[in-house]
């Protein structure tokens, strides 16, 4: 399939508003933050500051007689060969990058589809990142695969060094498994590419002066012909500098439909798109909160995440559907649309995911937080569904998909069930478990539960509860409390071996809520907390730990919480606003300057997720859950375990290296490490993940587990 990534890339790039912010100036200036030289990211003050806390964090931690024991553990786990090669189907190949012993920062593979469903695949190395770093002695980390379709014989490698979100882009070619000689190559920059077709790139990047958004994020388009200079690329698109980022990419179908489009990101959750052709560029009337999504026999598909009258139309679609709009219709009047839908969500189930393969739709549901899988047939009419017979109590995920024919390959998962890949087709409707990964800690004595909470509001809070089938109420549980919360991220059962390993086996309890913010009830359950409502989150997260200890589940003395990035600012909320309930607090590169953070990295992006300082009632919101600015002295906190990283670029380490100098200052306890490489990331290569992920279920053990019984 060919599909907009735009979306995804929002997500997992934490792309968002560029903020009118910048133009005011309050009290989060520079000159009120003593520790604003911690934001001069790679200053030798900083890192001597860095160092130091690294240091003294090792002795701790590192010097716990377990922590080499739980070291292996983690690096057996996370370098398991036998662990399962998640595929990418193109034509008759699979392609995936895999991560071992003797490729810890990876390698892109391919065998046969053939070869694949046996037991053991034939694989050829494709590129090999190691080699290719030890030869230009540059740390390169993998960050995808944009291939020329259809064909997807070229393609342009994004290299990051260090795992920054910026990379170096070159044009590889997948039959010979070598660069192309004098092919498309793009210096270090955050950017974004799009094939027009084999000749021509679209490509948004940073152009010099006056070409990146307030958020860090291209905003000009430019056309760039093969074998001419990158200075001589032609503007076909601007937007402006207080978006969040520009994008170009082709929609293509099996039946040879194509349709060139501009995506223009305005806000984190409003975007425009336009139709480009022969140089021409009309605007597409789609709601402004709404994702296209893939096409399918000249059938474009869109995700709605706002309630939708089109122009002209009595038909009326909710939030959270997906529907069809005919090409041809789009081309001939872009301004008057005809969508008819696909999928609309009930009271209960709600749209994860869509794929196309060939000649059908793929699509992916959760039912009060529990997967579910279809296929979705086009008709004269419409579209008719069928459900695919998958276990229950799992989360589903489309994996793959093959607009060459119909094949598709599905992920089952779920927090005792180690993930299988399930392959289908879907004209048959056959579908066969086709492999397992195997099981890398004794999931024989739990059990998983889905409870509820009470939130503050009234809203009720569902949490899943994973622990032994013989646990006692009696509030002495090691229990470690997961969520999210944000930017409509849903949080679903999966399987981690390191949780199993490093926690369940010794007699820990895992924790995930499904809080408002997330995705997991629809759009209406994210826009529920944000900006100057996003208190609602930090309530639920709040209502989950005390149903907890109601429960008798487990204690404040025994109850740890884990976050990361918009995770990370949940942490340092909930430490700041309710230190009483925790006894461990696991904060991951997160953010917590939350009146500054408009200007650190790339936080300009998040203004439509948290408000903007420049608002004055956002402005007040933000002063009054900022971690950073809330941490007081004299006050009686958990000790957290504050990670990050130096090459992160997305959030950033400023905010991790003040909220823990603040600490410092007012000698509260704090426990801090910052690798120096694995940008918005838990390390560069698997030994990294396996050190970090030790240190922190060490730190929780410590914690919550060698700690007296009584309460």
């Amino acid at each position: 399939m060919r599909l907009s990534l735009h979306r995804h890339l929002l997500v997992t790039a934490a792309l968002a508003l560029a903020p009118l912010a910048l133009q005011a100036q309050h009290s989060d200036s520079s000159t009120d933050d003593k520790y604003i030289w911690l934001e001069d990211v790679s200053s030798a003050k900083s890192m001597d500051w860095v160092k130091a806390e690294n240091a003294r964090t090792a002795k701790v931690l590192e010097a716990d007689p377990r922590f080499a024991t739980y070291q292996a553990d983690a690096l057996k786990i996370l370098e398991d060969p036998n662990r399962l090669a998640y595929p990418g189907l193109r034509g008759d190949d699979v392609y995936n990058f895999w991560r071992d012993a003797a490729h810890p920062h990876g390698i892109y593979r391919k065998t046969t589809l053939a070869s694949y469903r046996t037991a053991s695949p034939e694989w050829q190395t494709v590129l090999d990142f190691d080699a290719l770093g030890k030869a230009e002695k540059v740390s390169w980390v993998n960050h995808g695969l944009n291939c020329l379709y259809p064909g997807d014989q070229y393609c342009m490698v994004a290299l990051s060094a260090g795992g920054e979100d910026a990379t170096t882009e070159r044009e590889f070619d997948l039959k010979t498994n070598k660069f192309v000689d004098g092919g498309f190559t793009l210096p270090h920059s955050k950017q974004n590419i799009g094939w027009l077709d084999k000749d021509t790139l679209l490509v948004a990047r940073n152009w010099g002066p006056d070409s990146m958004t307030e958020s860090g994020y291209p905003y000009i388009v430019k056309l760039w012909k093969r074998g001419t200079p990158l200075d001589s690329a032609t503007e076909v698109f601007r937007g402006r500098p207080t978006d969040i980022s520009v994008s170009a990419y082709t929609l293509d179908d099996a039946q040879g439909h194509k349709v060139t489009l501009i995506h223009r990101g305005v806000t984190f959750f409003e975007s425009e798109d336009y139709i480009y052709a022969d140089g021409n560029i009309q605007p597409l009337a789609i709601p402004k909160k709404a994702d296209i999504s893939g096409m399918i026999d000249g059938r474009v598909l869109l995700q709605t995440r706002e309630d939708w009258t089109p122009a002209g139309s009595k038909s009326a679609f909710p939030q959270g559907s997906l529907l069809q709009m005919d090409l041809k219709d789009i081309v001939a009047d872009p301004a008057h649309l005809k969508p008819m839908a696909v999928f609309t969500p009930t009271t209960q189930e709600f749209l994860e995911g869509a794929s196309t393969t060939k000649n059908r739709l793929i699509v992916t549901t959760l039912n009060h937080v529990r997967g579910r899988a279809y296929i979705y047939s086009p008709t004269s009419k419409g579209w008719s569904k069928k459900p695919l017979s998958l276990p229950e109590n799992i989360s589903v995920g489309i994996v793959t998909t093959n607009d060459n024919n119909d094949n598709y390959f599905l992920s089952v998962t779920g927090f005792l069930t180690p993930s299988s890949l399930w392959f289908g087709d879907a004209v048959t409707s056959a579908l066969k478990l086709e492999k397992t990964a195997p099981a890398q800690f004794d999931a024989s004595k739990d059990v998983v539960e889905q409870l509820e909470s009470t939130s503050k509001d009234g809203t009720k809070v569902p949490y899943f509860v994973v622990h032994r089938k013989d646990v006692v109420y009696n509030g002495t549980n090691p229990t470690l409390l997961n969520a999210y919360g944000g930017f409509e991220v849903s949080e679903t059962p999966s399987y981690s071996g390191l949780i199993g390993k490093l926690w369940l086996e010794h007699g820990g309890v895992y924790v995930l809520a499904n809080i408002r913010g997330g995705g997991e009830f629809g759009p209406a359950w994210h826009e529920a907390g944000l900006k100057t409502h996003r208190q609602r989150i930090y309530d639920d997260f709040a209502s989950v730990g005390e149903d907890l200890i109601a429960r008798k589940i487990t204690s404040p003395q025994h109850l740890g919480i884990i976050g990361g990035s918009n995770g990370g600012l949940l942490m340092g909320v909930e430490m700041t606003q309710r230190p009483d309930l925790w006894n461990a607090v696991v904060i991951q590169v997160p953010l917590l300057d939350m009146l500054r953070f408009e200007h650190i990295a790339a936080g300009a992006s998040w203004v439509g997720e948290y408000g903007s300082v420049s608002v004055p009632a956002e402005r007040e919101f933000l002063a009054g859950i900022s971690p950073y600015n809330q941490l007081k002295p004299n006050v009686k906190y958990p000790e957290p375990f504050i990670f990050t990283t130096t090459k992160d670029d997305r959030v950033g380490p400023q905010h991790a290296r003040k909220f823990a100098a603040k600490m410092e200052e007012f000698h509260l306890p704090f426990l801090y490490d910052e690798l120096i490489e694995g940008g918005h990331g838990a390390g560069a290569d698997l030994k990294e993940e396996a050190r970090t992920w030790s240190e922190t279920y060490i730190y929780l053990t410590r914690k919550l587990m060698d700690v007296p019984t009584g309460n």
